[in-house]
């Protein structure tokens, strides 16, 4: 039976954020934190540092292999 604990994973820090956070008080700040999420989990997946990809998406080099 196939399980979806990698996902609920991937979105559990996220999760905690808006909790401890109290929420997004902009409505442009859910989707810059989903941003940052979903580049920095890509790069983890694929070897690179959480800063090595944010310098690469913000010089336009950041490449999902």
């Amino acid at each position: 039976m196939p399980v979806n604990n990698g996902s609920e994973q991937e979105i559990r820090p996220s999760v905690i954020f808006r909790k401890v956070t109290n929420g997004f008080r902009s409505d442009w700040g859910p989707g810059i934190h989903a941003g940052y999420r979903s580049v920095t989990g890509t790069a983890r997946r694929q070897g690179q540092s959480a800063w090595t990809a944010i310098r690469e998406l913000v010089g336009g080099t950041f490449v999902v292999a």
